[in-house]
């Protein structure tokens, strides 16, 4: 049995993965209908919490619950009393008290929604926190390598990017060095955070170094509403080294898969005809994201909401 609430993907282990993926091939069958929906969740209310803008993760939520027959409910911070200098733990607890069945929380600072978690007694699933975490983001991009590939064991992924401030990156390394892939980081030395090795990754300053037989590569938006100070010399500079297009992915094996998480920088991490085209699944990621948090809604916001037991 998982934890009561969907954190991070560091307090899964395998099987726990294994399991939400497989949830998700079921769900991912809804998607395929004439008729959208069925009646798992029916009675259930979910509510999504959201401290900083999103396109993918909450539409993406909200599909989810209404999929599964889930009463929605969309948090605004700019129409709520947040205004009028609430306190966001007062927030989320006045939410609570309304009986919800899970909150689905993303915000900018690291560790919110585990404070968050604490408190109530509906359960909590991370949409994103500041650099720390986003684990169904992780879990959606595991998916989509299965499903391309159909394993993970002997994989080698590597991830291209703002490896310091990417909460994706963080995610993905866990879930991916869990699953039996093999994981390299690549980035500026500016943009690698000391001692990632410790956490299982081969990290790499030369692009040519880490794309050398990868079978998916990942690619990171460079997140400059983290940034403090500069990381690279000019948006230039930085697309020319570490930026990819079809001409540095040869080096990566024949059939490579390159993925983003979104949203992307056209022309910066990655070139234009690349995002748009075979061996690009980021449009497979978005689609297999609903299903990936339908599983996840599947469960753990069919559980009674309760710090209790």
């Amino acid at each position: 049995m998982m934890g009561r609430d969907l954190l991070g993907i560091e307090d899964l282990d395998r099987a726990d993965l294994e399991r939400i993926l497989e949830t998700a091939e079921r769900m991912q069958e809804v998607g395929r209908r004439d008729v959208k929906k069925v009646p798992t969740l029916r009675g259930r209310t979910l509510v999504n919490l959201f401290f900083e803008p999103s396109t993918r993760t909450r539409t993406s939520f909200e599909i989810a619950g209404k999929r599964l027959s889930a009463d929605v409910v969309n948090f605004s911070p700019s129409s709520s009393s947040l205004t009028k200098a609430e306190s966001i733990l007062d927030t989320a607890m006045t939410l609570d008290a309304m009986a919800p069945d899970a909150v689905v929380v993303r915000h900018k600072v690291a560790g919110v929604p585990k404070r968050i978690a604490d408190a109530l007694a509906a359960p909590v699933i991370n949409a994103g926190d500041g650099a720390h975490e986003h684990p169904t983001q992780a879990l959606l991009d595991c998916f989509t390598v299965k499903q391309e590939k159909g394993r993970f064991d002997g994989l080698t992924v590597t991830i291209i990017g703002d490896i310091t401030h990417s909460r994706v990156a963080r995610s993905n390394l866990y879930a991916f060095s869990k699953l039996g892939a093999e994981v390299r980081l690549a980035a500026p030395p500016t943009m690698l955070p000391a001692g990632v090795e410790s956490l299982g990754a081969k990290a790499y300053t030369s692009l040519r170094e880490a794309l050398e037989g990868a079978d998916v590569v990942m690619v990171l938006r460079i997140q400059q509403e983290r940034m403090e100070g500069c990381f690279f010399p000019s948006i230039r500079e930085y697309a020319a080294t570490f930026g990819i297009d079809r001409k540095k992915l040869r080096y990566a094996k024949d059939d490579v898969i390159v993925m983003h998480p979104g949203p992307v920088n056209r022309g910066v991490e990655i070139a234009h005809d690349l995002a748009d085209r075979r061996p690009s699944v980021i449009l497979d990621q978005v689609r297999n994201g609903v299903a990936v948090r339908m599983a996840v809604l599947y469960q753990f916001a069919g559980r009674p909401a309760t710090r209790e037991g």
